[in-house]
């Protein structure tokens, strides 16, 4: 429950969107052993993360009884703090375990990038002022799961930067956000009486929803300008089929307010960035 698998999409998502495009331009996967590293330091970053967020938040005093999403074990006294806690850190040594490996085969810059996304998960709610109670929440997913993550994973197969990845790295950063929105959009009351300002607090329920169309079209329409200025073939395109599945749940969050159906909106979301993401690739690879 504390590692929020409906969010691993999210994680999963980039390394294989990054390492097709390698694929693609290569004509072949150069390391596979740097790929399943990227792949499990990227999913244990995402659970550290989400373990560090249960118990700050409750720590906080953010996760109340009267909130909408799944119920949070540290605040409910389903595990100590100090359980959460250990277990925070071995997701993120499994983590470094992962980035060492990748230091060796890609140099120092990668691995230090591993120790920034790291730093980013856990002062998301922790330490002295969490940027995530300040509206930055949506920025952060944007730029270590979209932006880092999606290069990150191109620049350890080839140890360079393209168009390709960079372009494709803002689509996936764009629906990943859309993520974090959903989950504060349907927290807004709480987190308002918490103290938590998050960007849907500050903005408004429904400028937030707005958003949210936003980033899911954002994500869909980047993806053929992407292709174009990476000289890449237009076979990804395949990706827009998920498009469809981005309806209802842009339907059900401006229409529904109770949790069941705002924590499906989540689940949704995450289903729409992973098929996108799982046609992109496979049309990546098919073209390579």
């Amino acid at each position: 429950m504390a590692a929020r698998p409906r969010t691993l999409p999210a994680a999963i998502a980039p390394v294989l969107v990054g390492t097709a495009a390698a694929v693609q331009w290569y004509g072949s996967l150069p390391r596979w052993g740097a790929f399943v590293a990227a792949l499990v330091g990227s999913i244990f970053i995402q659970i550290g993360t989400n373990l560090a967020n249960d118990y700050s938040d409750a720590k906080r005093g953010a996760d109340t009884a009267d909130r909408l999403g799944p119920v949070r074990v540290t605040a409910s006294g389903m595990v100590t703090p100090q359980r959460v806690m250990t277990a925070t850190w071995i997701a993120f040594a499994v983590a470094v375990a992962c980035g060492l490996y990748l230091w060796s085969v890609a140099g120092f810059g990668i691995f230090l990038i591993g120790l920034f996304s790291i730093a980013a998960g856990v002062l998301y709610t922790g330490g002295p002022r969490p940027y995530g109670y300040e509206g930055f929440g949506e920025v952060f997913v944007f730029l270590f799961f979209g932006l880092v993550a999606v290069n990150g994973s191109y620049y350890v197969q080839l140890e360079e930067l393209d168009a390709l990845p960079l372009g494709l790295s803002i689509s996936i950063g764009f629906l990943a956000a859309a993520i974090i929105v959903v989950n504060n959009v349907r927290d807004v009351e709480t987190d308002r009486r918490a103290g938590k300002n998050t960007l849907a607090v500050q903005i408004g329920r429904e400028r937030a929803v707005g958003l949210y169309r936003l980033l899911l079209a954002g994500g869909f329409l980047v993806l053929p300008i992407a292709l174009v200025a990476g000289d890449a073939s237009l076979l990804p395109m395949i990706g827009w089929l998920a498009a469809p599945l981005a309806v209802k749940p842009a339907k059900t969050l401006a229409e529904r307010r109770d949790g069941p159906a705002l924590n499906e909106v989540l689940a949704q979301t995450g289903a729409v960035l992973g098929v996108f993401s799982l046609l992109v690739t496979i049309g990546l690879l098919i073209s390579a």
